[in-house]
C-alpha cells in the first residue's frame, strides 16, 4: 500500500476493524510516519454484464453508485444509503452465480432498491433507464408508484398528521342526551360531609 502523502510503499498496519462493508485499517507511513485509512472489501469477480447492444462489460459497483448518486441529487437521502444499495446490488448479482449476467437485471435490481429508498430518485432513474417515449407512459408509472408505494421513513400503523383532503360522508349518529339526577337536600350534606 503506497502512502498517499509521500508515496512511499512501505507502510504497516496499525489498527484493523472488521465493518459490515469490508475491513478498515489504520496504517501508517514507515518513511514520513503519517498515518491514513484504509477500506479492503472483496471486489465481484467475473461477472460480466451482457448489454443491450450485444458488447459485454464487467460488472462496475461505481458505475451502479454513480448511477443511482445522480438520480438521487438533491434529495433528502441518508448518509451511506447510496453504498448500501450498491452492495445490496453487488451481492444480488453476485448471488445469482452466473458468469454472464443481462445488464437490464442490474437495472431492475436498481429500480426495485430506489423505490424502496425515493420516489422521486426512482422516478428520476426510471425515466432514463426506461427512456419513456411520451408523458403518457411516465404518468402510467406515476399512477403504479401511487398504488403500491408508502414512505419507508413513516410506519404504517402511524396516524396521518394532515386530515385527507377528500371529504368523507359522515354516518349519521345519533346523540342521546342525559338528565343529570338532581339529588336531594339530605344526599347534598351528606356529600359535604365526606369530602
Amino acid at each position: 500500500m503506497n502512502c498517499p502523502f509521500c508515496t512511499e510503499a512501505e507502510t504497516k498496519v496499525t489498527d484493523s476493524r472488521p465493518e459490515k462493508d469490508g475491513i478498515r485499517r489504520r496504517r501508517e507511513c514507515l518513511a514520513c510516519g503519517r498515518r491514513f485509512t484504509t477500506l479492503e472489501r472483496v471486489e465481484l469477480g467475473g461477472v460480466v454484464l451482457l448489454k443491450k447492444d450485444g458488447r459485454r462489460e464487467a460488472f462496475d459497483r461505481s458505475k451502479v453508485i454513480a448511477g443511482v448518486r445522480k438520480a438521487c441529487e438533491k434529495r433528502p437521502i441518508p448518509s451511506g444509503a447510496v453504498e448500501a444499495l450498491a452492495d445490496e446490488v453487488e451481492q444480488a448479482v453476485s448471488a445469482m452465480n452466473r458468469a454472464e449476467v443481462p445488464s437490464s437485471v442490474v437495472g431492475e435490481l436498481v429500480m426495485e432498491r430506489l423505490k424502496a429508498l425515493d420516489h422521486i430518485a426512482y422516478i428520476r432513474f426510471a425515466s432514463v433507464y426506461r427512456a419513456f417515449a411520451d408523458v403518457d407512459e411516465l404518468e402510467q408509472e406515476l399512477e403504479a408508484l401511487k398504488a403500491g408505494w408508502r414512505r419507508p421513513d413513516i410506519p404504517p400503523d402511524q396516524l396521518a398528521l394532515l386530515p385527507d383532503l377528500t371529504p368523507k360522508t359522515a354516518a349519521a349518529r345519533i346523540l342521546r342526551v342525559r338528565r343529570a339526577k338532581t339529588d336531594s337536600e339530605p344526599e347534598k350534606k351528606q356529600r359535604r360531609r365526606a369530602q
